[in-house]
């Protein structure tokens, strides 16, 4: 039977996980601190060990230096409470096998101690898998997704495909996989595809050679080559050329470029990452986006969440911008509680360029250290569509279906839940925080609000 060591102080945790492995036929040794698991580990042969982070004697993480300096071969889970990209990050240094924020699905985790007792079993390498960078802020479940992908990406060279809406910090993905993986030491190139001219965009990427063409005076190296040794990062990969897109192909299988009116070939060594806010399925049917070029960007495929799926990480995004704000000169403020509940009720058709807009103009001009949550709508007012009267409710709908694009079958899950957390906002705040009149106002029952507002976060104020 398969031993797993698991160091953690919670023994209600201790006890599920302990049972979960049991049913799939491992044997556990569970224990509370880093003095135990020294013990056991003095003492036993173990194929995994999942640690939690803070524990009563120590740092989990902290302490791990010499556990896999005597056990290199043993895979490490980090089970943490502390969903911070801090902690994410000081994990990837920690000869981690993977990395669980709580609350996780104990399923999950179950079958990633399956895969890590595999491949102890194969003697397969069992390197540390890095976390994001710090640039990338959030902590909820989508953003775990995200960081997780990243993880993986930053083990190999393989070519990447970011996807998501315009605003939602696709090239900090592609900086963060940069900075953490085996080319920091390189060069970060980044081009955005769609701000090219259509005719200069092959010059841009290529190169070209002096005289190549009506205005090129003198040779210049393109982006491909100016990458060589880094990272190449492909922005709004979607709104390439066909001619361009057939040359980058070219380059990618190959890893050789020429220059636009040059004849001898460039060796060119660069990991590729592109991006794109489009929906490529169409493009692909139509024609106007190579598969051939599809199928080899797209092998490593992150899918960035909108800002409105992750609402959770509005504070501390917000708190994060001020801080930038501040750095940059800007007065140094602070929102109230009802601020940040304004912002979390905006739909944010921007993503996470809005919200730092949003956050910049409030720092630059508020009166006070203070951003109260009237300044919040304000500065809303600017960026968000207004409401029409209750008649035309129907074109309203229309407008949010348009902005919000869910997808087929998914209309009434997705509407239902843009509209509850804001219209129970709204309840509580006309009823001063009073659950029970909030419930009578909304017609619901008392524990039912209780459940929701527990489930989506709402932070309730006065009564």
């Amino acid at each position: 039977m398969s031993a797993v060591l698991l160091v953690e102080d919670d023994v209600s945790l201790a006890t599920v996980i302990t049972a979960a492995l049991a049913q799939e036929g491992f044997s556990v040794t569970a224990v509370p601190g880093i003095a135990q698991r020294d013990a056991a580990l003095n003492e036993g042969i173990f194929v995994v060990m999942l640690t939690d982070v803070k524990l009563a004697d120590g740092d989990g993480i902290a302490s791990l230096g010499p556990v896999a300096a005597a056990h290199p071969r043993l895979p490490i889970i980090i089970l943490s409470a502390e969903n911070t990209l801090d902690t994410a990050v000081r994990a990837a240094g920690a000869e981690a096998f993977e990395y669980f924020p709580k609350p996780f699905d104990l399923d999950a985790l179950v079958s990633a101690v399956r895969e890590a007792a595999a491949r102890r079993a194969e003697g397969a390498g069992l390197g540390p898998a890095p976390a994001p960078a710090l640039p990338l802020v959030g902590r909820s479940a989508p953003m775990q997704d995200v960081y997780r992908l990243i993880a993986r990406a930053v083990q190999n060279d393989l070519s990447v495909l970011v996807l998501g809406e315009s605003g939602t910090g696709k090239e900090l993905v592609a900086e963060a996989i940069h900075q953490l993986g085996t080319r920091r030491a390189g060069p970060f190139v980044a081009v955005n595809a769609a701000a090219i001219p259509r005719d200069l965009i092959e010059s841009e990427l290529f190169g070209h050679e002096k005289g190549a063409f009506t205005g090129a005076v003198a040779q210049l190296a393109g982006k491909f080559e100016q990458a060589d040794g880094g990272t190449f990062f492909l922005d709004e990969i979607g709104d390439m050329p066909a001619e361009a897109q057939t040359r980058l192909l070219r380059a990618l299988q190959s890893g050789r470029i020429r220059r636009i009116g040059g004849r001898e070939e460039i060796r060119v060594d660069t990991r590729i990452i592109a991006a794109t806010n489009r929906d490529l399925a169409p493009l692909l049917a139509n024609g106007a986006f190579r598969e051939d070029l599809y199928y080899r960007l797209n092998v490593l495929p992150i899918a960035l969440p909108p800002l409105r799926e992750r609402l959770d990480d509005i504070p501390e995004l917000a708190g994060h911008f001020l801080a930038q704000a501040a750095a940059e000169g800007l007065p140094s403020c602070e929102l109230t509680a009802e601020a940040l509940e304004a912002l979390v009720v905006h739909q944010w058709p921007g993503n996470v360029r809005e919200l730092r807009n949003v956050i910049f103009r409030l720092a630059a001009l508020s009166r006070d250290a203070l951003i109260d949550a009237a300044e919040v709508r304000s500065a809303l007012g600017a960026t968000r569509p207004q409401t029409p009267p209750a008649a035309d409710l129907m074109a309203w709908v229309e407008q949010w279906l348009a902005i919000e694009k869910p997808t087929p079958g998914r209309w009434y899950q997705r509407a239902s839940a843009a509209w509850e957390r804001p219209l129970i906002a709204i309840a509580l705040q006309q009823c001063n925080g009073n659950q029970l009149r909030a419930a009578a106002l909304l017609g619901i029952n008392r524990n039912t609000l209780r459940k929701r507002i527990a489930d989506l976060a709402i932070e309730v104020h006065g009564g």
